[in-house]
């Protein structure tokens, strides 16, 4: 089992409750640090790529799947959501068809997320649900023709399923609440008039007034008639803001 990464059984997310561990006797003291919870114990596994599929399911059982998209975290926390995923057509259909049949095992009522890992030889296993609208598919307010969470509305107040077609490739940045901190040693407001004045690009603010490292304060969505035109706006906006994306925008 190790490398392992021992995970809290309740109340874990963006990688809070979670640490890696290489021995017994870590983590025996990982979970003395949690507060001998109650903890899962999972094997490290090789994974190419982490990917996510949204999909709504109604009352009456039909479902709409969203696009395939790829996660890129950095520190445990999603930091860039890439749409369309950059794998084939094959494994993203085989990725949709597994989401869906673990909707209709579980007769889910609503908007659900299935992440899946994608390991060599395009293996999918398939890594957590999130049972609501999630953070990334976030970017369908501006690149599908229905967003997840009209979805989830439409579902509330029983009307069929909207279309989940992507208008244009997307490139979603979260912005933590680092970026208040990335040129100042006190918290100062980021530039965002200057993200507003790019090109096909949408900030959304979450209202929150105590930004904090590693706490989501928004997100932005930027599109483009092609990935890479997306990626490339995706960089500016990130170069504006000082986020920490990795090699998410490569």
């Amino acid at each position: 089992l190790f490398p392992g990464i021992l995970k809290s059984a309740r109340l874990g997310y963006d990688g809070k409750g979670q640490q890696k561990v290489h021995s017994v006797a870590d983590a025996r003291s990982a979970w003395s640090a949690m507060g001998s919870v109650a903890c899962v114990l999972e094997k490290r596994v090789a994974l190419e790529r982490e990917i996510s599929v949204i999909v709504a399911r109604d009352m009456q059982g039909e479902i709409a799947v969203f696009p395939v998209g790829e996660n890129i975290h950095r520190n445990g926390i999603l930091a860039v959501t890439r749409v369309p995923a950059a794998i084939s057509d094959d494994l993203a259909e085989h990725a949709r068809q597994a989401a869906c049949r673990i909707a209709q095992a579980m007769e889910y009522v609503g908007v659900l997320c299935v992440e899946f890992f994608v390991l060599s030889g395009e293996r999918l296993m398939a890594n957590e649900m999130a049972p609501r609208p999630h953070n990334s598919g976030h970017h369908s307010i501006e690149s599908c023709a229905t967003s997840q969470f009209e979805q989830q509305v439409r579902i509330c107040i029983q009307k069929p399923l909207g279309s989940t077609a992507l208008n244009s490739p997307a490139v979603m940045l979260n912005v933590l609440g680092d970026a208040w901190f990335k040129f100042s040693d006190q918290p100062q407001e980021p530039d965002w008039q200057a993200v507003r004045a790019q090109r096909d690009v949408a900030l959304h603010l979450y209202g929150k007034s105590d930004p904090r490292p590693g706490r989501k304060m928004a997100h932005v969505t930027c599109l483009g008639s092609t990935l890479p035109q997306a990626l490339a706006r995706a960089r500016n906006v990130a170069d504006i803001l000082g986020l920490d994306v990795g090699d998410g925008l490569a």
